[in-house]
């Protein structure tokens, strides 16, 4: 996301961000020169809250940029009229979001900027690294000179840059990965289907909702405890779930604006929905390696951790 920034933003210019996802969302904008500004979540898809956005635009705000977060994409429709209303670029962090669309449309596909990671936990991988897609001419030409030290042609920089090339190696296995991508993305949506209709079954749950017309890709399978129902936190529900040897996570616990990295831009941040979310959310198993044995155990853990915690 560094290389989306650093070809549209100027010093000190804002960048509204979620609070609730991995600090590389804000940190690349204190990188590039920015400012990050951090902007509630919808308690049910988990996405940045169009409202709350329009709440932290200021005169010196230049992006808003939507985390697709575990999958799901945000609203794309409202914040590209926000967007579009104050003059504003969009930089949309894909990074959990390979494959997910909006009304049949890949979200790599949306003005302006679509960051994608090819961390080994994603969809689909390099080992490392990521890629950015963009609709715009300027934009692509901007930022093949910036991953490449701002060469214009060898040894010719004319602007500054960095070297962001993608290995030939790391491109080989993207390639390969890519050839069974589609089989990938139809694993995950099947095994969080039946992993939903068993968390039905068995309450105090309520699963990542997927936005208006999203077709989720299921990066991660993410649900919110509903602590009224249970006599344990968050942590200790999670590691009962652990000592059956389901491999559940918890991702993003501490809010941006909290992390000591950013403290000095997220002191006066106001967003009670990420408080609350951070305190309930967890992750479980969806990869396309689970068969139908394993989605059973993960379902049979979580109703018997469910049990034996619930009032």
């Amino acid at each position: 996301m560094n290389a989306a920034y650093a070809t549209i933003i100027k010093p000190r210019e804002e960048v509204i961000v979620p609070n609730f996802t991995f600090i590389a969302t804000a940190s690349t904008v204190v990188f590039a020169g920015g400012k990050p500004v951090f902007a509630d979540i919808d308690e049910e898809t988990l996405t940045v809250d169009p409202e709350d956005v329009i709440e932290k635009i200021t005169p010196k705000t230049r992006v808003i940029s939507p985390v697709h977060i575990f999958g799901n994409a945000a609203n794309m429709k409202a914040l590209a009229e926000i967007a579009e209303d104050h003059d504003l670029y969009l930089v949309n962090d894909a990074a959990q979001a390979h494959g997910t669309k909006i009304n049949e449309k890949d979200v790599g596909a949306f003005d302006d900027l679509n960051c994608y990671s090819f961390y080994p936990t994603k969809t689909l991988t390099t080992s490392e690294g990521g890629l950015v897609t963009t609709n715009s001419r300027e934009l692509y030409d901007k930022g093949l000179l910036f991953r490449n030290h701002g060469q214009q042609t060898r040894y010719l920089s004319v602007s500054l840059g960095l070297n962001y090339r993608m290995t030939e190696i790391a491109a080989v296995i993207g390639l390969n990965q890519l050839r069974k991508f589609d089989e990938f993305l139809t694993l995950r949506k099947r095994n969080a289907k039946v992993l939903t209709e068993g968390i039905k079954r068995i309450g105090g749950f309520i699963p990542q909702k997927p936005g208006e017309g999203v077709d989720h890709s299921y990066s991660y399978y993410t649900v919110l405890m509903d602590l009224d129902q249970f006599k344990c936190s968050r942590d200790e529900f999670v590691n009962a779930l652990k000592a059956e040897n389901v491999g559940c996570m918890v991702y993003y616990p501490i809010p941006l604006s909290k992390q000591p990295a950013l403290k000095k831009y997220g002191n006066k941040a106001k967003c009670p929905v990420t408080e609350d979310v951070t305190k309930r959310v967890f992750s479980i198993p969806v990869h396309p390696s689970l068969s139908e044995e394993d989605l059973k155990k993960i379902l049979e853990a979580l109703e018997k951790v469910s049990s034996h915690f619930q009032k």
